[in-house]
C-alpha cells in the first residue's frame, strides 16, 4: 500500500528553517532529527517547495542518501550537481559552491544523511569555509537516535509527535471527521507519528473513527514487525511480552511474572529489552526492573500476533491473578466474547458505584460492556440507554449523538425520554427537551421506578437552570432530592445547582449559607467540582470577585480529577468573566480558547455563547473589530434557544455596538431584555447579568430621557433592597447620565459620587473606568471642564492599563474637546477650536452627524452647528471635502 508524504502540523518548524536561510551571511549547517516516520522528508520537501518560490530552482538543491551509496565517494555531491558522474569530491563541491549567489541565500537539502558519504561531506565542509560569503543553509535530515556527522552539525531542529489539531488536519486530508476523542485516542497511540497515523486512517474501517472508546490496533507494518520480533525471542521472553500485552501499565512485576509463568525472570526480561519491544526505563539494576511494552502500537500488534484464543486465555488467567476487583473484572469482561447474565450484573453495579462517585466517562464503558453481555432484551436496552446517558454525564455529546440512533430505535421509556432529553439541554435546544421531559414525566411509575422519576427531576432542573428560571429550579432540586436521597447523584446534581435559584428567585442570603454547607460536606471527588463552580457562579453574582475567581479556578483544575466537562466548561465561561472584569484580559482570553477548544472537543454548546461575550468584549474595547464581529457570527451558527445562551449573545453584540459608539444598534439589540426580564427571574435580579444600565445608557444618548428613567426606576429599587454594590453603582453611572442629560448637574455629580464609592474596595476596573468616562462627560457637557478633564483622565488611565484603545482614543478626543489640554500647535492654522477638531475627526472619518453626537455625548444640532462653522472656517462645502482635506 501506497502511503502519500503529508506536511501537515510543522509550520513552525519550516519557517524557522526558511527564517534561517533568510538571514545567515555565510555557511550554516541544520540537521533535522526524528524517528522513522517522523515526517523529515515531508518537511524537507516542503521547506524546498517554499524555498524554490522565493529564490529559485538554482538556489534550491536535493540529494537524498541511500545506505547502499554510503560507500561511493562523491555520490551525495553527484546528485546535488546532477551530473554524469563523481569525479573528485573537492572539486565537485568547489564547482557546486561556485554556481551559488553570494547575494541571494541557497538552500541544500540531505535527506537521509547518516547515509551519505563521508567524502561528500567532508568535501562540502572544506570548500565551504574558504567561500565564508556565500549565503548557504545545508540541512542535513537524520533519523533520531543517529550518528553525528562530525564537524559538520551545528545546530539541530527535532521533530516531535504532531498536536491532536495536526492529526485531525492530517484525516481530513484523507476524508475522515473524527471524533475528537478518537483524535486523541489516535495522538497518544502513535504518539503524534504521521507515517502510522496515515497507515491507520488508511486500514481502519471509517466507521470506527466516528465514536469514541473504540480500541485501535497497529498498522500491518508495525504488526509485521512485531510478528518477526516475536519469532526470534525466547520462550521465557515471549511469554513474558505477551504478559505485559494484557495487564495494565499499572500492575507490578509480580504479577506479570506470575502470569508468564517464568522460573527466570531477569533473564527474561534481558531478552525482551534486547527483542526491543519491551523497554526498562528503570532497569539499572533488579531492584528497579519496571519493563514495559515500547508502546501502544507494540503492544495492540503483540495482541494481535497472539490471536483471539491465545488473547482470551492469558486474560482469563490474569482475572484469577489479579488483586484489584475492577481490573479483575476487565480481564473477565475481555476473556468473554458471548452474553453472560452474571458477569453483566457485575459491571452493572460497578458502574452505578463509578457514577455516584461521578466518574461518568468510565461508568459509560462499564455500562456499553454491561449491555453487550446482557441477553435479556430490555434489560440490555436499559443498559445500553445508560451508557448514552453517562457520556452525556462526563461530557462527550459527540460520543452520545453517535449512538442517538440506536436509542431512538429502541421501545419508549422514561428514561430513554430523560436521556434524549439531557443532549438536547446540552445542545441548546430549549423546546425539544421540554417535550422530551414533560413526556419522561408523565409515563413513569413513581413506585416502581423511584431512582428514575428523580434522575428526570434532576434533568428538570438543569433545563431550568439554562432558561435561568429560579423558582422552578428549587422546586425540582427539592422534588429529586427528595426522591433520590441528598447523597445520591440525582441529588448531589440538584443541590450543587439549588443555591443559583434561591439567588435567582431574590435569596441570595439563602444560597451563600447553602453553598458554605455544600462546601463542607462534599470535600473531595468529581462532585466537588459541582459545589466549586457553582458557588463561584454564585459569588462571582454576588460580589465576592475575590472568592469567585478562586472557586471558579479551582474547579477548572479539578477537571483533571476525573471532573464533569459540562462543569468545567461554565467554570471557565464564568472565570473568563471573572477576569475580564477585573482586568485581566489576556488571561481572560486564554480561558475563552480553553473553553471553546473544550466545547469543540465535547459537543456542548450551552457554554460558548458566555465565553463568545467575553471575547467580543475584549476584542471590540481594543478596537479589533474584525476579531469581534467574526465572535459574534460564530455564536450565530448556534442553534440554541435556551435563555443562558440567547442573553449572552445579546450582549455581546450590544458590547461591540456601545464600543463602536452605535447608541441605536445598543437599544436595538437589548431591548428585547426588557419583555424576557419579566419572565426570565436571573435577567431582573442584580449582578446577573449587566443590560439595565447598558440599555439604559444608550437610551439617553439617543434622546429617550423619558424610556431610560422608566427602565431604571424598579432595577434600581431591587439593588438598593439587595444591597448589591456593583449592580447599583451601574445603575447611578446610567442614571447620573440621565441627570446630566435633564440639566440636574449638581444632581448627576452626587449620583457620580455615589456609584464610585459603591466600586471602591471592588476589583472591578472596567466598571470603575465606564463610571469614570460617563461622569467626565457629563461634567464637560454641563461646562465643567477643569472637574471633567481631571474624570476623564482618569478614566483613560485605567482604560490605557487594560488596553482598551477603543476608550483611550476616546477620552484623548474628550480632553481635547475640553480645550484645557490643548497647545496652540494642537490647533489647525486657521483656527479651529478643541470641539471643531474633535468633531472635523470624526465625520472626517465617514460618521453621521448623530454618530458623532454619540460619540462626543452632544446633540447632532450641535453637531451640525460646529459643521457649519467649520466648512465656513476652511473653505469647503461638504463632507466629503472635509475627508479630502484631512487625509
Amino acid at each position: 500500500m501506497l502511503i502519500v508524504a503529508e506536511c501537515v502540523g510543522r509550520d513552525r518548524e519550516i519557517d524557522e528553517l526558511l527564517t534561517r536561510a533568510d538571514t545567515t551571511t555565510g555557511p550554516e549547517f541544520v540537521v533535522v532529527r526524528g524517528e522513522t516516520g517522523i515526517g523529515k522528508t515531508a518537511v524537507l520537501r516542503r521547506l524546498t517547495e517554499r524555498h524554490r518560490e522565493r529564490q529559485g530552482a538554482q538556489r534550491t538543491l536535493w540529494a537524498q542518501a541511500a545506505a547502499w551509496e554510503q560507500h561511493t565517494a562523491g555520490g551525495i555531491l553527484h546528485q546535488l550537481l546532477q551530473s554524469a558522474g563523481p569525479t573528485d569530491p573537492t572539486v565537485d563541491a568547489a564547482t557546486l559552491i561556485d554556481r551559488l549567489d553570494d547575494d541571494d541565500p541557497s538552500i541544500i537539502v540531505i535527506d537521509d544523511a547518516e547515509h551519505a558519504d563521508p567524502e561528500s561531506l567532508q568535501s562540502l565542509l572544506s570548500v565551504t569555509r574558504t567561500h565564508r560569503s556565500r549565503r548557504v543553509l545545508v540541512v542535513a535530515a537524520m533519523t533520531a537516535p543517529g550518528p553525528p556527522i562530525s564537524g559538520l552539525i551545528t545546530d539541530e531542529v527535532r521533530l516531535d509527535g504532531l498536536s491532536t489539531a495536526a492529526v485531525a488536519d492530517l484525516a481530513a486530508k484523507r476524508g475522515l471527521v473524527l471524533h475528537p476523542g478518537m483524535v486523541d485516542a489516535l495522538c497518544r497511540h502513535t504518539d503524534g507519528n504521521p507515517r502510522d497515523i496515515l497507515a491507520l486512517l488508511d486500514e481502519v474501517p471509517t466507521r470506527v473513527w466516528s465514536s469514541s472508546g473504540q480500541a485501535l490496533p497497529a498498522p500491518a507494518h508495525i504488526v509485521d514487525h512485531v510478528r518477526g520480533r516475536l519469532q526470534d525471542c525466547t520462550p521465557d521472553a515471549r511469554a513474558l511480552i505477551e504478559a505485559l500485552a494484557v495487564l495494565d501499565a499499572i500492575e507490578p512485576l509480580d504479577t506479570a511474572v506470575g502470569l508468564a509463568g517464568l522460573d527466570d525472570p531477569l533473564t527474561a526480561i534481558d531478552a525482551a529489552v534486547d527483542s526491543g519491544l519491551v523497554a526498562d526505563p528503570a532497569g539499572l539494576g533488579p531492584a528497579e526492573s519496571q519493563p514495559r511494552l515500547a508502546s501502544s502500537l507494540t503492544r495492540s500488534a503483540v495482541l494481535e500476533v497472539m490471536g483471539m484464543r491465545s488473547v482470551g486465555d492469558v486474560h482469563r488467567r490474569a482475572a484469577e491473578i489479579v488483586t484489584d476487583p475492577a481490573r479483575r473484572l476487565h480481564h473477565r469482561v475481555a476473556a468473554t466474547p458471548t452474553s453472560d447474565p452474571a458477569l453483566a450484573d457485575d459491571l452493572d453495579g460497578l458502574a452505578r458505584r463509578r457514577g455516584a462517585d461521578g466518574a461518568w466517562a468510565e461508568a459509560a464503558g462499564l455500562f456499553r460492556q454491561s449491555g453487550r453481555l446482557t441477553a435479556e432484551p430490555l434489560l440490555r436496552d436499559t443498559r445500553v440507554t445508560l451508557a448514552v446517558d453517562a457520556l452525556l454525564a462526563a461530557g462527550d455529546c459527540i460520543g452520545a449523538g453517535a449512538l442517538v440512533p440506536l436509542v431512538e430505535s429502541l421501545r419508549e421509556t422514561p428514561l430513554r425520554n430523560a436521556t434524549l432529553a439531557y443532549l438536547a439541554i446540552l445542545r441548546g435546544r430549549s423546546a425539544e427537551a421540554a417535550v422530551r421531559l414533560d413526556r419522561a414525566w408523565s409515563i413513569v411509575n413513581f413506585d416502581r421506578d423511584p431512582d428514575i422519576a428523580a434522575l428526570i427531576a434532576q434533568r428538570f432542573v438543569l433545563h431550568n437552570l439554562v432558561r435561568c428560571q429560579g423558582t422552578e429550579l428549587v422546586e425540582w432540586a427539592d422534588r429529586a432530592i427528595a426522591m433520590a436521597g441528598s447523597h445520591s447523584p440525582a441529588g448531589v446534581e440538584a443541590a450543587v445547582i439549588r443555591g443559583l435559584g434561591l439567588a435567582w428567585s431574590g435569596r441570595p442570603t439563602e444560597a451563600t449559607a447553602e453553598y458554605a454547607a455544600l462546601a463542607e460536606r462534599i470535600r473531595f471527588g468529581a462532585q466537588a467540582q459541582r459545589a466549586t463552580m457553582g458557588r463561584g457562579w454564585l459569588q462571582l453574582g454576588l460580589d465576592d470577585v475575590g472568592a469567585a475567581r478562586s472557586n471558579l479556578e479551582t474547579a477548572v483544575s479539578m477537571a483533571n480529577l476525573g471532573g464533569s466537562t459540562r462543569i468545567t466548561l461554565w467554570a471557565l465561561g464564568w472565570l473568563a468573566r471573572t477576569q475580564f472584569l477585573t482586568g485581566d484580559w489576556e488571561p481572560a482570553l486564554r480561558t475563552v480558547e480553553q473553553g471553546r477548544a473544550l466545547a469543540r472537543a465535547s459537543g456542548i454548546e450551552l457554554a460558548s455563547p458566555l465565553l463568545n461575550w467575553t471575547a467580543a468584549a475584549v476584542h471590540s474595547l481594543r478596537g479589533d473589530w474584525d476579531q469581534a464581529e467574526l465572535v459574534v457570527q460564530q455564536a450565530a451558527t448556534t442553534a440554541g434557544d435556551y435563555e443562558i445562551m440567547r442573553i449572552p449573545e445579546m450582549l455581546a453584540r450590544a458590547q461591540i455596538a456601545e464600543a463602536a459608539a452605535d447608541y441605536g444598534k445598543v437599544r436595538r439589540t437589548l431591548e428585547p431584555l426588557v419583555l424576557m426580564a419579566d419572565e426570565v427571574p436571573a435577567l431582573a435580579e442584580p449582578g446577573w447579568w449587566p443590560w439595565v444600565d447598558v440599555l439604559a445608557n444608550a437610551l439617553v444618548i439617543d434622546g429617550q430621557l423619558d424610556a431610560a428613567d422608566q427602565l431604571l426606576r424598579p432595577y434600581e429599587e431591587r439593588a438598593a433592597e439587595r444591597g448589591h454594590r456593583s449592580a447599583s453603582a451601574r445603575l447611578k453611572y446610567s442614571r447620573g447620565r440621565y441627570l446630566g442629560a435633564i440639566g440636574d448637574i449638581h444632581q448627576a455629580r452626587r449620583t457620580f459620587d455615589e456609584a464610585l464609592e459603591l466600586l471602591d474596595g471592588l476589583p472591578l476596573r472596567y466598571d470603575l473606568a465606564r463610571v469614570n468616562f460617563a461622569y467626565g462627560q457629563t461634567l464637560r457637557r454641563a461646562g465643567k471642564r477643569r472637574a471633567a478633564d481631571a474624570i476623564i483622565g482618569t478614566a483613560r488611565e485605567i482604560y490605557l492599563s487594560l488596553g482598551a484603545t477603543t476608550y483611550v482614543e476616546r477620552c484623548e478626543r474628550e480632553l481635547k474637546a475640553g480645550g484645557l489640554n490643548a497647545t496652540r500647535g494642537d490647533r489647525d492654522t486657521v483656527g479651529l477650536t478643541p470641539q471643531e477638531e474633535s468633531v472635523t475627526a470624526l465625520v472626517a472619518r465617514g460618521l453621521s452627524n448623530r454618530e458623532v453626537a454619540a460619540e462626543l455625548f452632544i446633540s447632532p444640532k450641535t453637531v451640525q452647528y460646529h459643521l457649519t462653522r467649520i466648512y465656513a472656517k476652511l473653505g469647503i462645502r461638504s463632507r466629503s471635502e472635509l475627508a479630502a482635506a484631512r487625509r
